[in-house]
């Protein structure tokens, strides 16, 4: 994996670039001197926890031919106060499907995502609890 980040400004602006080309823009929080012209680097990582276990889970569920009508990942995570570098302790991770979803089955995609093939949740569980919540809509 190759990734490569530019500064755009003399402040923290950064657009990141993968090897196929494709951009995001990552930034500091005001309070540092960012401007707010992206995701802070820590959210990023927690971006890539929703995108690996959805990615898993919706694998998973088409797999059993069940497509959501609906499909939503909320994510709340906390990390440790006055502490530097201030590690995630607990992410809670929220899967909002359709009714059209068996409740059982998105409950054994999302295990199988969370506890065997998602490789961030996999990183994060070293320093934080994960746990799930599934909504049906």
């Amino acid at each position: 994996m190759e990734i490569e980040l530019e500064l755009l400004n003399k402040a923290y602006h950064f657009v990141a670039k993968n090897e196929q080309g494709n951009t995001i823009s990552i930034d500091a929080s005001p309070a540092i001197g960012g401007e707010n012209n992206g995701p802070r680097p820590m959210e990023l990582l927690i971006m890539g926890l929703g995108g690996c276990s959805g990615i898993d889970v919706l694998s998973i569920l088409r797999k059993q031919k069940i497509e959501p009508d609906f499909f939503k990942i909320k994510l709340h995570a906390e990390r440790e106060k006055d502490a530097t570098p201030s590690l995630f302790t607990h992410i809670l991770v929220e899967f909002i499907f359709s009714q059209n979803v068996d409740l059982a089955k998105a409950e054994r995609a999302v295990l199988l995502s969370l506890d065997k093939y998602c490789s961030v949740a996999k990183t994060l569980e070293k320093t934080a609890t994960i746990t799930h919540k599934i909504t049906l809509v």
